[in-house]
């Protein structure tokens, strides 16, 4: 059982809050039971399980035999590595997949979402909705960051996340590309019957002129009482659903 501060699994598990280290290693963390037992049933490459030591006699053998290798922390030290306000004694360290060529399907577009809490809605969205590949720009927050991997519920190993430049994001569109922008014609009257790539902007600035200027179509949601916006993960969710008819 692993007590100290100093041990090099510690000091590794804290620096995989750091996206440069994510990247570097291409290691990303996911913690909690449930998100542990999803990253398993979608065959995730889990290289280390860390457990609690209370946690440990208590998960079934599937959590083992699915890592490389399973290392035990004391409640304690669990506790200081932990990003949980109630740790479930469970982490586990994952493999970041190799982005598939996007598919000429249903997809996601973030372009400069700055909130990892709304990057991870959107992805636990995208996945329900079934819109399969998400390109995430490099001034996005993290999609593998702990807390958008835990917004995701899941998501995070359900679609094909494909990080990068904005400009070379947009030339992998192949299908149409619809923006998401208070100028655009009212989504419940839109008609579409083939897949799109859907574009979600920054919270506060919107989608960028670069995306704006590659558009095949705009569109808004309605809104009353004097309101002028709804939060990028909810307006994403109104989006996808609307725009999707194939379910």
């Amino acid at each position: 059982m692993i007590v100290s501060r100093q041990n090099a699994l510690v000091k590794l598990v804290k620096s995989l809050s750091d996206k440069k280290n994510r990247d570097a290693l291409s290691l990303y963390v996911a913690e909690g039971v449930k998100t542990v037992e999803d990253a398993i049933e979608k065959s995730q490459r889990i290289e280390t399980l860390i457990c609690s030591e209370k946690r440990y006699p208590l998960l079934p053998q599937k959590f083992f035999t699915a890592a490389v290798k399973t290392e035990v922390f004391s409640n304690e030290l669990f506790e200081y590595v932990s990003g949980e306000t109630t740790p479930q004694g469970v982490i586990a360290l994952i493999t970041k997949p190799a982005p598939a060529l996007p598919k000429k399907s249903y997809s996601v577009f973030l372009d400069g979402v700055s909130d990892p809490a709304n990057v991870g809605a959107i992805i636990r969205t995208a996945a329900a909705a079934g819109y399969n590949d998400v390109f995430v720009t490099s001034d996005c927050a993290d999609a593998f960051g702990p807390k958008a991997v835990r917004a995701s519920m899941g998501g995070i190993f359900r679609v094909n996340v494909i990080t990068g430049e904005r400009e070379k994001l947009l030339d992998k569109v192949f299908v149409p590309l619809v923006v998401a922008d208070m100028g655009g014609e009212n989504v419940f009257l839109t008609d579409l019957h083939s897949p799109i790539c859907l574009a979600i902007g920054n919270e506060g600035n919107g989608v960028s002129e670069m995306v704006k200027s590659r558009a095949n179509k705009t569109v808004a949601i309605p809104m009353g009482n004097g309101m002028e916006s709804l939060n990028a993960a909810v307006s994403a969710g109104i989006l996808m659903y609307n725009l999707k008819k194939d379910f």
